[in-house]
């Protein structure tokens, strides 16, 4: 029913983060990070911030800085239960991504975070990966969804509303999508850091 890996596919797997990889990192505003827990139940997370804010260490460790978020610490309570880890690092404009796996680890040192600075503020933690493997994921995704194409793009007014799906979502609460909506800016204009 499918054919085989080309061998092209099946020998571009490295065990490290080569030059090629770094550079990619450095060049990444955005990161998704998947990760389990000891039941295997998943969670894919995304993190961002100006391409380079993932730190190298050398060819197998890097750091991902834990900058505020929405508090519910999945990937962080995943890592605790289950190390294993799989990263994809995303390039604005370029349609094939970076994958990464290996083992993670939460990490509280000093030294580490205070290189993640970012507006002044250093996280309180970060991912540790040690990888194991990775390789250039094919651009097929990013061609058939056109992603990067903003002609493709639906227009604003046509786009779902975070604010009226989460009022929706939480209604036991009683907050009307305007006081969503204000809550959602708040956060995003005092909180990012």
């Amino acid at each position: 029913m499918f054919n085989d890996p080309s061998p092209l596919v099946e020998n571009k797997v490295i065990s490290c983060m080569d030059n090629h990889c770094r550079e990619f990192i450095a060049k990444s505003p955005i990161v998704f990070i998947a990760t389990s827990d000891s039941s295997g139940n998943c969670d894919v997370s995304p993190r961002g911030d100006a391409p380079g804010f993932v730190l190298v260490l050398d060819e197998n460790h890097l750091v991902v800085p834990e900058r505020p978020g929405n508090r519910r610490f999945d990937s962080l309570g995943n890592i605790i239960q289950n190390p294993k880890i799989g990263l994809i690092f995303i390039i604005p404009g370029l349609e094939e991504t970076l994958r990464l796996n290996g083992k993670a680890r939460v990490i509280k040192d000093k030294k580490i975070l205070q290189r993640l600075e970012a507006y002044g503020k250093v996280p309180m933690i970060g991912i540790g990966v040690e990888v194991e493997e990775g390789f250039i994921q094919c651009a097929k995704a990013f061609k058939r969804s056109n992603l990067w194409d903003y002609r493709s793009w639906p227009d604003k007014d046509d786009l779902p509303k975070p604010s009226a799906i989460i009022a929706e979502h939480t209604k036991k609460l009683k907050l009307s999508e305007a006081e969503v909506a204000s809550s959602m800016k708040e956060s995003y204009e005092k909180r990012l850091y």
